[in-house]
């Protein structure tokens, strides 16, 4: 029974720690400041999103013919710069377009990916992410079609910037 008392009495004067009366809930309506991260619009080139029963790959990847062609397009040898080689996993494959997310570059710039298997190449775009040069990468489902290499598995992949 004392320790009934003892808990009831500890629980009351914990609760009247709380502040009484009504909390001020008006909104930050202040400017962020330099550098914050503002949401960016889509581009309208972008492959639209899959379906949401999508099941198989024809399902996931949206990209379109035109689209394809262009990207296996080969770009200018002098316009290119080597960034290095990337191990290169199946990124989300809700997300569509080409691309290759990896830590290889600081900003997102447009480039190239070699696999070495087949020697095949596809123009992304690349997006940084962080992560020591050496880390994993992650490319998009619509340019590991284009590559000829698997859907699973770890690719080796000759990244440029372009």
């Amino acid at each position: 029974m004392k320790a009934f008392v003892t808990m009831c009495v500890l629980g009351l004067g914990v609760s009247a720690c709380a502040p009484v009366g009504p909390r001020d809930v008006t909104p930050d309506t202040t400017e962020p400041g330099e550098g914050a991260v503002r949401p960016v619009p889509r581009p309208a080139s972008l492959a639209p999103p899959p379906p949401t029963n999508a099941v198989t790959v024809e399902d996931f990847d949206t990209t379109t013919t035109a689209e394809r062609e262009a990207a296996e397009a080969a770009p200018p040898v002098a316009a290119e710069r080597a960034l290095g080689e990337t191990i290169a996993t199946l990124g989300g494959p809700a997300k569509p377009g080409f691309w290759l997310e990896t830590p290889l570059v600081s900003a997102p710039t447009k480039g190239r990916v070699v696999a070495k298997a087949t020697g095949e190449s596809v123009l992304v775009d690349l997006i940084p992410i962080e992560g020591p040069d050496t880390a994993g990468s992650r490319i998009s489902l619509a340019a590991l079609r284009l590559l000829g290499v698997g859907l699973t598995g770890l690719h080796e992949l000759q990244v440029y910037a372009l």
